[in-house]
């Protein structure tokens, strides 16, 4: 069995792409390879425009693979130093404040909470300003403050360094917030890619709508060249006219007698999407717009 089959990426210089999916999808295997962990039957990978063998890319590149490591014995700041005196000349006091780290910086790493122990592999991943950053699933174990602290640094080694960033991860909500593109692994293919800004454009809308008379509204919305059928809170319609133009409808429904007592669009969110994309059951979970 392939874990991985014909799955191609390119990340650019400043960019976030984040490979969302299952577990088992293929996420870190894609990593592995990238960091020549893993050596592929087939196919090649490209490291900052060098092949994979040029010792040279990887004082270039910082990781976080599987799960978080460190000399149990040493603290924060000695394993910091370690990775310092082999990786680079960069500050490791700047990497303790980076990472939120200076009240834990003198403790043993094998005393360290696993949230801690995971920003200290993170601050062990960025301490050179690397200019291809790997990080397996970087906000585990980490508490919704420590996530929204790690995206800022993300977003900032991004966009002020250039740093490429690949991450994965599934959880969804995460994804959407930090990553600028998104590439969906299944059973170790590619299913889909796209940039996070275009995501209104692939996501399904359907307008749901109260009515007094339900069966009446099917009816004088069939004769207007409406299709509606029964949801489980609503009657819905799913066809672009009608969440175009949900103002129609509303007048459709006015002028059959039958006003209506709500009127929503709902778009899917990411996590809707994703699970539709990969054959899972989707929520009723989703994104409403419109008037009630």
């Amino acid at each position: 069995m392939r874990a991985v089959d014909r799955v191609g990426l390119e990340v650019a210089p400043g960019e976030i792409y984040a490979l969302l999916g299952l577990n088992g999808a293929g996420k870190t295997t894609v990593m592995r390879m990238v960091l020549g962990m893993v050596r592929p039957a087939a196919g090649s990978v490209t490291v900052l425009g060098r092949g994979r063998g040029e010792r040279s890319v990887w004082a270039e590149v910082g990781y976080l693979v599987e799960a978080a490591s460190a000399y149990p014995e040493l603290t924060v700041r000695e394993n910091l130093e370690v990775a310092r005196r082999l990786r680079s000349p960069a500050a490791v006091d700047d990497a303790v404040e980076l990472l939120g780290l200076r009240e834990h910086a003198d403790r043993r790493a094998r005393v360290l909470s696993r949230g801690n122990l995971q920003r200290l592999a993170l601050a062990r991943a960025v301490l050179h300003r690397p200019s291809l950053l790997v990080l397996d699933e970087p906000v585990n174990g980490l508490d919704p403050a420590g996530a929204v602290e790690v995206r800022a640094l993300l977003e900032r080694l991004a966009r002020e360094h250039g740093t490429a960033v690949l991450l994965s991860s599934h959880i969804l909500g995460e994804v959407a917030r930090v990553a600028t593109r998104i590439g969906v692994p299944h059973r170790g293919a590619l299913l889909d890619e796209f940039a996070t800004a275009a995501m209104p454009d692939r996501v399904r809308r359907r307008l749901e709508l109260g009515t007094r008379d339900d069966d009446r509204a099917v009816r004088v919305l069939a004769a207007a060249g409406f299709a509606a059928r029964r949801g489980p809170r609503a009657l819905v319609l799913d066809e672009d006219r009608a969440t175009d133009r949900p103002d129609d409808v509303a007048a459709a429904l006015v002028l059959g007698g039958v006003p209506p007592t709500g009127l929503t669009v709902v778009r899917e969110d990411l996590e809707a999407y994703f699970l539709r994309l990969v054959g899972a059951q989707a929520p009723e979970r989703q994104e409403a717009s419109g008037a009630r």
